[in-house]
């Protein structure tokens, strides 16, 4: 298993796991769309389960007595490859139902013919793991169904039906064999099905974080493995903050050749002729010193943008905000900014921040005809979130050696992300994450 077989936050945090717990106190999790997508997910998951368990019960004895023969072997085979298909499955639906990501644990193909493949699939630990838990879906989907369904019918039947009897047909006998066709037996029964929904409640968001932990120990990738794809991304991202680094030089030195130095050696040529000149032609020295001083002063701003572009001075001196501050001021647009950080960040996460918004907004004033643009930074779950978005005409993609691209590599340096969403017609939105723990 690789890093890029997984999801890129499994990637990052691969021993932090967070279950769906949801949100404190019972409106909290009636109001919460995530109780009530699982609801219909513990309705349905009994029979997905039992639809995989007869495929499984009819097509794998067979399979595996005609190996004998073999006639079973490409049987077998394809019976596997459904019930990873199922597993597949099952995970896209866990994201749907639940709001968790669960990455596909499977080893990296490898070459050869089908039966090398065929050995290669049976080998991996993946794929009995998906067929175990196709295997307890049905078990495990029973009692969700059960429990689910009792205490949902039974919280309807105690709050909805007592009043609509007592509306519509008078003294009737219902709801577990109690007399409701009076307005105190109606006013017994709500307080009733309000304990029960409110256990039904509690009940349906116990069974999603126990399911998910299910899934997670089965479906999802063991920790060897993501140890090793996390070993695998930080490698990929030293090998990226090298690169970037390298370019960065190389761009320095690049600029330093051509611009201030070329400035500083006219300015040293202009005052030899001066110095040759002063007693002969005092007029023409006078003119070349001042051509000196002009170069000198033209050098000297160059190298204030060069040591702007390698780290600020305002970055360093006053923090995030006032540099930002200071971008946006100077931007052809209007920019609106939000800086909503309590405390100031490291200084690399500081830097990479300044940089993203920095070539952002380059971006923006030379390719995307934005008349305006916003910039917030934030915190959140322990990682400083900075996004700039504009109303230009979108497109932006990042491109090896192109601005975002380094933009990428910077913030891969720290383990960050950055994420470009630019579709045509606008809007661009450039996202960067980047771990922070203070």
């Amino acid at each position: 298993m690789t890093a890029e077989t997984m999801d890129a936050s499994a990637a990052r945090a691969p021993l932090r796991r967070r279950v769906p717990l949801g949100p404190n106190g019972p409106l909290g999790l009636l109001v919460d769309p995530m109780t009530w997508r699982a609801v219909p997910y513990f309705a349905g998951s009994l029979f997905y389960g039992l639809a995989c368990l007869a495929v499984l019960a009819c097509a794998l004895p067979v399979a595996l007595v005609l190996t004998v023969v073999w006639v079973g072997v490409p049987l077998l085979a394809l019976i596997m490859v459904a019930w990873r298909g199922a597993a597949m499955a099952e995970r896209r639906i866990l994201r749907l139902a639940f709001g968790v990501t669960i990455p596909d644990p499977y080893r990296p193909p490898a070459g050869g013919g089908p039966l090398a493949r065929w050995r290669r699939v049976l080998a991996d630990p993946a794929t009995w793991k998906d067929l175990l838990y196709l295997l307890l879906l049905p078990v495990a989907g029973l009692g969700e169904f059960v429990v689910s369904v009792v205490l949902w019918f039974l919280a309807f039947s105690l709050i909805v039906v007592p009043p609509l009897a007592l509306v519509d047909a008078g003294p009737i006998q219902a709801v577990e064999g109690a007399l409701i066709g009076s307005v105190p037996g109606v006013l017994l029964c709500l307080p009733a099905g309000l304990a029960v929904l409110c256990a039904a409640l509690y009940a349906t968001r116990a069974m999603a974080w126990l399911h998910t932990l299910l899934a997670r120990a089965l479906l999802g990738p063991g920790k060897g493995e993501l140890l090793a794809a996390r070993a695998a991304h930080l490698r990929a991202s030293r090998a990226r903050g090298v690169d970037a680094a390298e370019a960065e030089r190389r761009r320095i030195e690049r600029d330093l050749h051509d611009g201030a130095q070329q400035r500083l050696l006219a300015v040293a040529m202009d005052l030899g002729r001066a110095r040759a000149k002063m007693e002969t032609d005092p007029a023409g020295a006078e003119e070349l010193l001042a051509q000196a001083h002009a170069g000198a002063k033209a050098a000297i701003a160059e190298l204030r943008d060069l040591a702007r572009g390698i780290h600020p001075a305002i970055l360093t001196d006053r923090g995030l905000d006032a540099a930002l501050s200071s971008l946006a001021a100077r931007a052809p647009v209007r920019v609106s900014l939000s800086v909503e950080i309590s405390h100031r960040p490291p200084a690399a996460v500081e830097s990479i921040a300044y940089f993203v918004v920095a070539e952002s907004l380059t971006n923006m004033a030379k390719h995307s005809g934005a008349t305006e643009a916003s910039v917030r930074v934030t915190r959140r779950d322990g990682r400083v979130v900075v996004e700039v978005r504009d109303n230009g005409a979108g497109a932006a993609v990042p491109r090896a050696g192109g601005g975002l691209a380094g933009l990428a590599d910077r913030a891969a340096t720290i383990d960050g992300v950055l994420n470009v969403d630019s579709p045509p017609g606008g809007p661009t939105v450039i996202r960067a994450e980047l771990p922070c723990e203070w």
